[in-house]
């Protein structure tokens, strides 16, 4: 879909957005519309229950006096409370509404609003945002679609006074929506086609934008001593993989980087320790730690961010299979430490444990951040409203926080502790891979814990987060991309420019 910037001008066809003030009060173009159109706008939303609430539509056929075909009013709430995620959800809902409806192209009005926080620029630039992030599809597979489902919106023009320097934000916005739908396409891929070998060569296509990236095979991770990450793959026929990129942004390029970690299980059968059949599909997305991970260095990448980051995938299979890990089976890991494997459907932290240690021991690291689906307790816990946030540093806990808060993905810090810790004592080991069904999650974050070596990090549980099973106001239901934006907006805020702050 092609965004462009133009100087306001009604267009002589087509279809048109304008925002709505909650309380009926138009704004600038909605008022020069009205009275092209002879009062048609005013009268229809007097007769309709639209009130300009944040999110309320009011699709109109063009009254007459407007050669328009179209005109879409969309609530924008109240002037003060037009902030970021409000101006992506204005440009979000008017694709939502217009992208099937047979409209080829759509202006979206953005008008200088009085009383709010943000810049007519900016609103524009976060507009074509939201507009670009939910005009996302994933129909490849869909050989027999009828016309009326396809999409036909091709072209967003949004008007506005300061298109120019709009023109000119929007261009690293849209390096970042890049990342995202890098991500969201990863992750909705079927495991047939997304696998270690697979995801590996992906994330050699970031080449092309300057990353440096690096496969580790099996022989190279025996080699190294990652007997847990091996042992999570070796049911599988596929290899497993270690994949690491690394982005040189900074002036220095000796300053330590921010690593970012991600666990990615290409399917997660559970292993010996099967799941039940019901829902086991959803389980190709269980790489959507990893997933964000290459989506965050294609962001920072294409942005040409002021910074040094390291990316490690780990990537792996879980099948059974005679050649499968067993319960009761002991592994030991890069670390040195031995580690009792109680259920072989406890993987991701056995992937984690390998990278983590890999991460901290090969770069030095500032900071390491790692994301994965890794519990099922997470969305007993938080629901599908919260991502699962573990830290051994305050500072990063609040600027993880934040960083969230900003971007609309939000995290919600759980406890560490000695206590959750004796959870996971072994009598046969260092360790086992699970601490019983209180306090899941926190259990496998204690586990990880133990491959950090005292490095400032973090770990985001963002099981309930990485799939969506609704549609959002900036994403069709399906992957999320979780994350991709949060760490961005982390290393934008935090760590980017003259290092950290």
């Amino acid at each position: 879909m092609k965004i462009a910037f133009s100087k306001p001008s009604v267009p002589a066809e087509g279809a048109i957005a304008v925002g709505v003030l909650e309380g009926k009060v138009l704004l600038p173009t909605a008022l020069s519309l009205d009275v092209a159109a002879k009062g048609g706008l005013a009268r229809a939303i007097a007769a309709s229950r639209f009130e300009g609430k944040k999110g309320q539509t009011l699709m109109l056929l063009a009254p007459a006096g407007l050669t328009l075909s179209r005109v879409l009013l969309v609530g924008l709430g109240k002037a003060k409370e037009i902030d970021v995620q409000g101006a992506q959800t204005f440009g979000g809902t008017v694709v939502a509404q217009l992208q099937s409806s047979g409209e080829a192209e759509v202006a979206i009005a953005v008008d200088a609003i009085e009383g709010s926080p943000l810049a007519t620029s900016e609103f524009a630039v976060q507009a074509a945002f939201g507009a670009r992030l939910r005009s996302y599809r994933f129909d490849k597979y869909m050989t027999k679609q009828k016309k009326e489902d396809k999409p036909s919106l091709k072209r967003i023009n949004l008007l506005a006074e300061a298109f120019a320097t709009a023109k000119t934000a929007f261009a690293a916005v849209d390096k970042v929506a890049d990342g995202v739908l890098f991500t969201r396409d990863m992750v909705s891929e079927p495991a047939n086609v997304i696998h270690p070998e697979s995801l590996a060569e992906l994330a050699q296509s970031l080449g092309d934008l300057g990353v440096e990236v690096e496969v580790l095979g099996e022989k190279q991770m025996k080699k190294l001593g990652m007997g847990a990450l091996l042992g999570v793959g070796q049911g599988s026929d596929r290899e497993s993989k270690l994949v690491v990129m690394r982005w040189q942004g900074a002036a220095k390029k000796d300053e330590a980087p921010i690593a970012f970690i991600g666990k990615g299980v290409t399917f997660d059968s559970g292993g010996i320790s099967i799941k039940p059949a019901g829902g086991m599909e959803d389980m190709k997305w269980d790489m959507a730690g990893a997933g964000a991970v290459l989506g965050v260095l294609k962001a920072l990448a294409g942005r040409k961010a002021k910074v040094n980051a390291i990316g490690v995938v780990g990537l792996v299979e879980n099948m059974p299979s005679g050649t499968a890990q067993r319960p009761g089976d002991v592994v030991t890991s890069m670390s040195g430490q031995t580690i009792e494997v109680i259920n072989t459907d406890a993987e991701g932290r056995l992937v984690l444990a390998d990278a983590l240690w890999y991460t901290q021991d090969r770069f030095k690291p500032k900071a390491m951040i790692d994301l994965a689906t890794l519990t099922g307790a997470i969305i007993i816990s938080l629901g599908h409203e919260y991502a699962g946030l573990f830290a051994s540093d305050d500072k990063l806990a609040d600027r993880l926080a934040a960083a969230g808060k900003a971007v609309g993905e939000q995290l919600w810090r759980l406890p560490l502790g000695e206590a959750y810790d004796k959870q996971i004592k072994s009598d046969i080991a260092d360790m086992k891979n699970t601490g019983g069904r209180e306090g899941g999650s926190i259990t496998a974050a204690q586990f990880l814990k133990r491959f950090t070596n005292d490095v400032t990090w973090a770990h985001l549980d963002i099981a309930g987060m990485a799939w969506s099973k609704k549609d959002t106001a900036t994403c069709p239901k399906g992957a999320t991309a979780f994350g991709v934006r949060l760490l961005d907006r982390l290393v934008t805020d935090y760590y980017e420019d003259k290092g950290e702050k």
